[in-house]
C-alpha cells in the first residue's frame, strides 16, 4: 500500500483550529470517553461477577459493551492526544489501523445486534425450547460468528480503501473515515466503492429482513400474553434493543451509503459523532434504564464487594 501512495501521513482537520474551542472539544470528548468507559466496564463486571446473569441475553450484552468501549477507543484517544499536543497528524499506518479497527468493531456490533434479535425471538416466541436451542455452545458460536464477520468485512473494506492513491493529506474529519478518505483520492473510487457497497448492501438487506421479521413475530407473541405484567416484562427486554438498532443503523447508513461528494462537512462531522460517539455512551443507559435484574445485581455487587475492597485498601495503608 505504501508504494501506491505518496502520502505518508494525514492531517485530521475535523474541528476549527481555535484555542477556546479546542479546550472545549478536549473536555467534551474526554468526559464522553470516560463515561462510556465507566458504563461499559460496570456492565461487563456486573455480568461476569453475577452468577444469575450468566444467561444468553447478558452474555451477548457483555460482548456488545466490549464492542462499544473498543469502538470509541479507536477514535477519541487519538483526538484528545492530538488536541493536547496541538497537532492534527496521524501516520499512514495509524490511519489504516483506525479504519480497520473501527469497521471491525462497528460491523461486529451490527452482526451482534442481529444475533440478539434472534435471541429475543426464540426467548419470547419459543420459551419452552429456549434453553435447548440457545445453549452455551450455540451462544459462543453466534458471538464468534459476529466477530469473524466483522473481521472479514473490515479486511475487505480497509483493503479496498487503501488501494487508491491520495491527492492530498487533509482529511475533513476528526478520525480516518472511509467516505472522507475517498474524497481526497486521485484514483476513481467508484469501482472499489461500488464493490464493497454492493456486498455491504446485500449483507445489510439480509439483516434488515431478519431483524424486522424477528420483531414482528415478537410483538405478535407479546400481544397474545394475557397478563399486563408479562407484556411489560417482554417489552422491557425488547424495546431497548430496538432503540439501539435504530440509532446505530440510521446514523451509520447515512454516513457510509450516501454519495461521497454530497452534504456539507459540518453535517458529516455531526453524523459521525452520532454513530461513532453517542452509541457507546447511550447503549448502557438504554439497556439498564428498565432492567431490574441488572440494577439488582449491580447493587448486590456494590454491597458485597466494596466493603471488602475498602477493608483491604485500609489494611495495606495502615500496615
Amino acid at each position: 500500500m505504501a508504494n501506491q501512495s505518496r502520502v505518508t501521513e494525514f492531517l485530521l482537520n475535523g474541528f476549527p483550529d481555535i484555542q477556546e474551542l479546542k479546550i472545549f472539544h478536549i473536555m467534551v470528548f474526554l468526559i464522553l470517553y470516560l463515561v462510556a468507559f465507566t458504563e461499559n466496564l460496570i456492565i461487563i463486571t456486573v455480568i461476569i461477577c453475577s452468577h444469575q446473569l450468566h444467561t444468553p441475553m447478558y452474555f451477548f450484552l457483555s460482548n456488545l459493551s466490549f464492542q462499544d468501549f473498543s469502538s470509541i477507543s479507536v477514535t477519541v484517544p487519538k483526538l484528545v492526544t492530538n488536541s493536547l499536543m496541538d497537532t492534527q497528524v496521524i501516520s499512514y499506518s495509524g490511519c489504516v489501523c483506525q479504519v480497520f479497527f473501527l469497521v471491525f468493531f462497528m460491523c461486529s456490533h451490527f452482526f451482534l445486534l442481529g444475533v440478539m434479535a434472534y435471541d429475543r425471538y426464540v426467548a419470547i416466541c419459543n420459551p419452552f425450547h429456549y434453553q435447548v436451542v440457545v445453549n452455551r455452545k450455540f451462544c459462543i458460536q453466534l458471538a464468534t460468528s459476529a466477530w469473524i464477520g466483522g473481521l472479514f468485512y473490515a479486511t475487505l473494506y480497509t483493503g479496498n480503501t487503501f488501494t487508491v492513491r491520495f491527492c492530498t493529506d487533509t482529511v475533513n474529519q476528526f478520525f480516518c473515515e472511509i467516505p472522507q478518505l475517498l474524497k481526497i483520492s486521485c484514483s476513481d473510487p467508484y469501482f472499489p466503492e461500488v464493490g464493497v457497497m454492493t456486498f455491504g448492501a446485500c449483507l445489510g438487506f439480509f439483516y434488515f429482513l431478519l431483524i424486522p421479521f424477528s420483531y414482528i413475530q415478537i410483538f405478535r407473541a407479546v400481544l397474545r400474553i394475557p397478563s399486563t405484567q408479562g407484556r411489560q416484562k417482554a417489552f422491557s427486554t425488547c424495546l431497548p434493543h430496538l432503540v439501539v438498532i435504530s440509532l446505530f443503523v440510521v446514523s451509520s447508513t447515512f454516513v457510509y451509503l450516501k454519495p461521497t461528494s454530497t452534504s456539507a462537512s459540518v453535517l458529516d462531522l455531526l453524523v459521525s459523532i452520532l454513530y461513532c460517539i453517542v452509541p457507546p455512551v447511550m447503549n448502557p443507559v438504554i439497556y439498564t434504564m428498565r432492567n431490574k435484574e441488572l440494577k439488582r445485581a449491580f447493587c448486590k455487587l456494590i454491597v458485597n464487594v466494596l466493603p471488602k475492597v475498602f477493608h483491604k485498601t485500609l489494611t495495606v495503608l495502615v500496615f
